[in-house]
């Protein structure tokens, strides 16, 4: 099982989404945001959010929500490449690095803030339907990062790239936090990205070139390590997709390229909300 060159000459992707029309979806350094065909292994440049983008997420609909680095806000990017800003945090508390973000079912939108490196100021906002934003939790605040979501949508599961762990959130009833858990600790690495697959098993990007399987119980398998940097240049994120769930497409910030590799497990799907 190895890693190939899905598309290359992207300007280091960050970000990576499957969206419902069954298109990837990632972005550049200079704010630019592509189409892919996994069938076809072309891409289109449609849109920018002028600015820098990293995670990004999609509605049924097909808008994207781009986390953007340099703007400092959440992009929100329509299928005809319009832009608007959707969130920029709220008054009291605006985005410093937007970094990743997902939807639940109800259609909030969960965003990590990296905050200042370094000072442990990082946080997640909730930003519901229609871009009313809280601060939803100060609890994981060591540089925040990737989020995935536990396919009953109990628990929110969040890197903290330094130190490097992996921490989860309960949502409560009430859709307020609970108590957080250490999941797991690593060593020498650098965690970016999540992704649960169907099993429950939690996938683990590290821009250390190498990609962990975290089996329920505990149990940290490597799934793939690249120290060439061919299959794998600073991966920074992946995402299941194509019509099974069975392929997983990295981001590869280091480099140019998204990379693809065709598993025997499928993704855990992702809520793709009407808002």
């Amino acid at each position: 099982m190895e890693l190939e060159v899905l598309v290359d000459t992207l300007d280091h992707p960050e970000g990576v989404a499957y969206g419902p029309d069954g298109k990837i979806y990632t972005g550049g350094e200079a704010g630019q945001i592509y189409r892919v065909s996994l069938e076809e292994k072309t891409y289109e440049l449609f849109s920018s959010t002028g600015g820098w983008a990293l995670g990004i997420a999609s509605d049924a609909e097909c808008n994207l929500y781009v986390c953007d680095m340099n703007r400092r806000a959440v992009i929100k990017v329509q299928p005809d490449g319009q832009t608007s800003v959707y969130s920029r945090g709220t008054k009291s508390q605006l985005m410093k690095l937007p970094n990743y973000l997902l939807f639940d079912a109800a259609g909030n939108l969960y965003v990590s803030d990296s905050g200042d490196r370094d000072k442990n100021d990082g946080l997640i906002y909730l930003v519901r339907p229609g871009g009313e934003t809280e601060v939803w939790s100060r609890a994981v605040c060591g540089f925040t990062n990737g989020l995935a979501l536990s396919v009953d949508d109990r628990w929110l599961y969040v890197v903290e790239t330094i130190p490097p762990q992996i921490v989860r959130l309960e949502i409560g009833s009430d859709g307020k936090p609970g108590r957080s858990e250490v999941v797991l600790r690593l060593h020498r690495t650098v965690p970016e990205g999540l992704a649960f697959d169907a099993n429950g098993n939690l996938l683990i990007c590290c821009t250390t070139n190498c990609i962990y399987n975290l089996i329920p119980g505990g149990e940290l398998e490597t799934l793939f390590e690249d120290w060439t940097c061919q299959g794998l240049n600073l991966p920074a994120n992946m995402a299941f997709a194509g019509p099974d769930l069975d392929t997983l497409v990295v981001a590869n910030l280091g480099g140019w390229s998204l990379t693809y590799a065709k598993l025997q497990i499928k993704g855990q799907p992702l809520h793709y909300p009407h808002l």
